[in-house]
């Protein structure tokens, strides 16, 4: 009699899984209402292990999935979307939350508690060779214009790499070279004093240092020196200076401008 029972209840438990009724327990059990040809219920456990696959593949994506790369992993009759409803409706109340975004799914960070996971930090970025050449030569030969600049280096200089040590403050516009074109001047601030820990310009390293730390080649060309440098903030004569702030703000939010032999170090 038990063996019956056993088979009769595996039975029952069957019909329950494929729908086929509504009610299992000490009564009689009854038909169960016939379900659209459409809809289909699930075994418990087949949704139950649909749903941990999908919360786990979306858990561990980098990036958003759409449903058909979901599929892969599930039955073909499983019906994805209203899995993912399901687990959206799951996550409503929580921490994080189920969203589509752009026609895929991924967890994302309840919209009300985004401000206690808002972080800010400096970011730091390394100089091109052609920035530290270019602040090099402003720093000794200040007043200098763009064209010095590019005949000391040998190479064009892109005005990038010149934005790029005025967005930093190191360097400054002092004023007009008195030439035709009336080209800008360049020359080094405080905020470059401060950075480097001198006092003063003067504390620059002179030829014998550079030497020293290797900065320098040993066949150097005869008569070859290093310049004083200067930041005083007194106009030259050969100086006019900048017509207004405005000028110097225009100046500053131009496009760059490209030139030949330029060697495609603008930036950090």
């Amino acid at each position: 009699m038990d063996a019956v029972r056993a088979s009769e209840e595996r039975a029952e438990a069957g019909n329950v899984a494929e729908g086929r009724v509504e009610h299992l327990g000490d009564g009689p059990v009854h038909e169960a209402r016939a379900l659209p040809d459409n809809v289909r219920v699930l075994p418990l456990a087949g949704r139950s292990a649909a749903l941990r696959v999908i919360e786990a593949l979306l858990f561990a994506a980098e990036h958003p999935l759409d449903e058909a790369s979901l599929v892969e992993h599930l039955d073909e009759e499983m019906d994805v979307r209203a899995l993912l409803e399901e687990l959206q409706a799951h996550y409503s109340g929580r921490g994080i939350n189920l969203v589509r975004v752009a026609g895929k799914w991924a967890f994302r960070t309840a919209e009300d508690l985004g401000h206690l996971l808002e972080r800010e930090r400096v970011e730091e970025r390394k100089l091109s060779r052609a920035a530290l050449e270019t602040l090099a030569i402003i720093a000794y030969h200040q007043p200098v214009t763009r064209a010095e600049i590019e005949e000391i280096r040998g190479v064009s200089t892109s005005k990038g790499t010149l934005d790029v040590l005025l967005e930093i403050g190191w360097i400054r516009m002092r004023g007009r070279r008195r030439t035709p074109g009336r080209p800008i001047t360049y020359g080094t601030s405080e905020a470059f004093l401060e950075h480097f820990g001198f006092e003063s310009i003067k504390d620059l390293p002179g030829l014998a240092e550079l030497k020293g730390a290797g900065l320098l080649d040993g066949n150097l060309p005869p008569g070859f020196t290093v310049p004083e440098p200067s930041d005083a903030a007194a106009l030259r004569d050969d100086e006019d200076p900048l017509e207004d702030e405005e000028e110097q703000d225009d100046l500053f939010a131009a496009p760059a401008t490209g030139r030949s032999g330029e060697e495609g170090e603008a930036g950090a």
